[in-house]
């Protein structure tokens, strides 16, 4: 039987602990078998290549602990145990069967091919199946560390859950290179931190008249238009969707490749969304397991710690901060909460309705009044039951439903929507307040609800400034757009814009992207 040089030992190595000390000194002395029961001899003492991975992750759930940081604990710890140890750094790739392979042309790659290990020449060291069949499939042997031992030894990740849960046996089972590392650089805290679930509050729907079951079927159908658009944008690491619905966007990024490292966490106000988010992660929907919803006002105080997030999301969210939470300041103390906990580097994505760019522009909107009844008087809804609003509501012309909206909106959002209706039926209003009632004409089942919430109260270059107030960089991506399906289908068969002297007014922008970065530096 051949002897061995080299004793691959791939993981991500968060934590060492006092077994893989002893198991490594028994296995370099040539005392253990492989799995199929053959003597493991080797040359000399071998060299132990300490293949982490996941090295271009830190400070999630499943990667706690930087790469830097973990290489110099096994540093530390081949000095004390006197191993002749070799760290390489493999960083994350999508799952794939060639991961043992990738692993080992990055050792090639990182000794400039001087250490080119063989199953002729090395050993496997490690205790999880679907790694050691990767390596199997290679020809190399494999001695099973903790797996199947008899003594049953915490692996190194139930070490560091035992740290996470406050049981003080943690230090005594890790090395004490580990405990050293994790003494001088705080870490107990910052994993504790990373690991522990933010504290769930218990707020309830938004409105009373809202119809979840609409709203779900609208967030699901959307998902992955609105993942398309910001997905090229997001920094992989923390990522958390604020106001995340139904957790249709993160059902997306689970399925990303890029975030498959990744810790994904939904916070949501609304009891009934919330639920189903729970509902759905039991169900399996969630293809990365590190997905985590909470329910939470996120104004109401902190939820993560400062500088810990890569990525924010706020999805169709910020109009109903703006409507619900106290209009602008409320906006800005959502810039403030989410830079502060934004780590440098990191971004925040907002995207949602916004009003056009010229807000105050006087405007003629001629709507249709030969698609519905028209009333002499909005008819009065407060004493409906919801299907009754939905039937009175989509029974009445495009221009009928205008002067409903109009009362409701002045009474519910406390928005002034000033109008005059003009000899020749047309209704001279302000841009932003035609493109409030065209941009929610259609919501019949939600009208009450809707009538609380401003889509058009800041353009895009108020919300540039807005986000650079809280300290962020614009991305050069952000910017106002226009849906021009909402253009084709919804506002242009029943409507027109015209200038206060008859000529047409193009449609404007009807939603904004903002893609705001928080400086290394900061």
């Amino acid at each position: 039987m051949d002897a061995l040089r080299y004793v691959l030992f791939p993981g991500r190595h968060h934590l060492l602990t006092r077994f893989q000390a002893e198991y490594l000194h028994a296995l370099s002395a040539s005392q253990l078998d492989d799995t199929e029961g053959r003597p493991i001899l080797f040359d000399g003492p071998p060299t132990v290549i300490w293949a982490v991975t996941s090295a271009n992750h830190g400070g999630t759930r499943r990667n706690p602990v930087q790469a830097h940081r973990r290489e110099a604990a096994i540093e530390r710890f081949s000095v004390s145990e006197g191993l002749r140890s070799l760290v390489v750094w493999v960083f994350d790739t999508a799952p794939t069967d060639r991961f043992a392979e990738i692993t080992l042309r990055n050792v090639e790659a990182t000794t400039g091919g001087a250490v080119t290990p063989t199953p002729a020449d090395a050993v496997l060291a490690c205790s999880t199946p679907d790694v050691i069949a990767l390596y199997r499939a290679l020809g190399y042997r494999v001695a099973p560390v903790e797996l199947d031992h008899p003594g049953a030894p915490d692996r190194p990740w139930d070490v560091l859950n035992r740290l996470v849960d406050g049981d003080p046996a943690w230090a005594t089972l890790a090395h004490p290179a580990t405990v050293d590392l994790y003494d001088r650089y705080g870490l107990v805290a910052a994993i504790r931190t990373v690991s522990t679930d933010p504290i769930v509050g218990a707020e309830g729907g938004l409105t009373d008249t809202r119809d979840y079951r609409t709203y779900m079927r609208s967030f699901e159908a959307a998902a992955g238009r609105k993942w398309a658009q910001v997905a090229p944008h997001v920094r992989p690491g923390r990522v958390v969707d604020v106001g995340c619905a139904t957790g249709g966007t993160l059902e997306e990024a689970s399925r990303d490749p890029r975030l498959h490292e990744s810790d994904l966490y939904g916070i949501e106000v609304a009891r009934h969304l919330y639920e189903e988010c729970v509902h759905k992660k039991a169900q399996g929907a969630f293809a990365n397991p590190n997905t985590f919803f909470y329910q939470r006002n996120i104004l109401s105080g902190r939820v993560f710690a400062d500088r810990s997030v890569d990525t924010t999301l706020t999805i169709a969210l910020t109009h109903e901060i703006y409507s619900y939470g106290g209009g602008k300041p409320a906006l800005q103390r959502l810039a403030r909460t989410i830079h502060a906990h934004t780590a440098p580097g990191g971004v925040w994505i907002n995207s949602d309705v916004c009003g056009p760019d010229d807000l105050d522009r006087p405007v003629v909107l001629r709507l249709a009044d030969d698609d519905g009844i028209n009333p002499a008087q909005a008819p009065p809804l407060d004493d409906l039951e919801p299907a009754a609003v939905t039937a009175a509501v989509a029974a009445l012309s495009t221009r009928a439903r205008f002067f409903s909206f109009a009362e409701l909106f002045r009474a519910h959002a406390g928005m002034p929507f000033a109008f005059d209706v003009l000899p020749d039926g047309g209704l001279a209003c302000r841009l932003a307040d035609a493109m409030e009632f065209l941009s929610k004409k259609d919501y019949t089942d939600n009208w009450q609800s809707e009538s609380h919430e401003a889509f058009c109260a800041l353009n895009a270059a108020a919300w540039h400034a807005l986000a650079e107030e809280a300290g962020f960089e614009i991305d050069p991506a952000s910017g106002g757009w226009r849906n021009d399906w909402l253009v084709e289908h919804r506002f242009a068969p029943v409507a027109r814009l015209e200038t206060p002297a008859g000529e047409p007014v193009g449609w404007p922008t009807t939603h904004v992207l903002l893609v705001g970065r928080r400086p290394l530096n900061a």
